[in-house]
């Protein structure tokens, strides 16, 4: 196949780069900068210049390809502490995939969409394939499912809120830039709250075999680890930069966690057998709080 990778360049999309062309697909990247240009070229992959604003150049790459893998998002957002750019993201991101699904209609070609679970409702206790919202700041999987009921082969993967790995510069980076700025490592009121997690390379391998197989609709939970006390977290966290560890609530954990307060305490204890069975696929490396240890600090 030939797959249009958007955040070609990105942590997650350069291991989906990877992970396509070592199984012989070709790969069309997006990139919004000479630095992401350089790097998806130096992987292999045509370049196709643009950015997720660019709707028209959105429709072109979707078009020469065969299928579509949809990992970009804006995430300046986490620069700002402004919740606001979140919601800017987010209706960017749905503007780009509805731009790539209208390009799709009429054929069978795959759109794999990238989206998240924090937040999803839990069923006896865990977010499963089955927990769906319509109400999130961030639409990504409403939107795709929306472009699958008009016929578009659209699927969703569901990624866990870490995805893990050397050079991860998401949620757990940020909280650890967060005990070092305030002095000690927080975790959200009684901190028996979890979130999953899994491993950037089993992330890829999703990707590929979820536009490989092109199951339209599916809801896929990307996850290893099935789910973390953040109180766990803290406590690794506090013990490898020698801080006190400490349950904030209220004020205290708005001020603690800023603009990731939003997210802090959301349960995500998750399964997936229906994806590993759909997919064939089960995680591989190791798990967050080892990876933590090895790369984190």
């Amino acid at each position: 196949m030939k797959v249009f990778v958007t955040g070609a360049s990105g942590f997650i999309g350069s291991a989906i780069v990877r992970e396509l062309i070592g199984a012989g697909h070709k790969v069309i990247g997006l990139a919004r900068s000479e630095k992401s240009a350089k790097i998806i070229s130096g992987m292999g992959a045509e370049v196709l210049s643009g950015s997720l604003e660019d709707l028209d150049i959105l429709k072109q790459g979707a078009l020469q390809a065969n299928g579509i893998i949809h990992a970009a998002f804006f995430h300046d957002f986490m620069l700002t502490n402004d919740f606001s750019q979140f919601l800017k993201a987010a209706e960017m991101d749905k503007n780009a995939i509805n731009a790539m699904g209208e390009a799709l209609v009429g054929t069978d070609k795959p759109i794999i969409v990238t989206s998240g679970m924090l937040g999803l409702p839990l069923i006896n206790g865990f977010v499963t394939e089955e927990s769906t919202i319509q109400h999130s700041p961030r639409t990504s999987e409403v939107t795709a499912l929306a472009l699958a009921e008009k016929g578009v082969n659209a699927s969703v993967i569901r990624l866990a809120p870490s995805v893990h790995d050397k050079g991860d510069y998401g949620f757990i980076p940020f909280i650890i830039s967060l005990a070092r700025k305030n002095g000690i490592s927080a975790y959200p009121n009684e901190g028996t709250n979890h979130w999953c997690a899994v491993h950037r390379l089993d992330a890829a391998k999703a990707f590929r075999l979820a536009v490989e197989k092109s199951n339209k609709g599916a809801l896929y939970n990307i996850i290893g680890d099935k789910g973390i006390e953040l109180k766990t977290i803290a406590t690794l966290i506090g013990e490898m930069l020698n801080l006190p560890v400490k349950s904030v609530a209220g004020n205290e954990l708005a001020k603690h966690f800023e603009w990731m307060s939003n997210f802090i305490t959301m349960e995500t204890m998750a399964t997936n057998s229906k994806t590993q069975e759909q997919l064939g696929w089960q995680p591989a490396h190791i798990g967050l709080l080892d990876d933590m240890k090895q790369n984190y600090f």
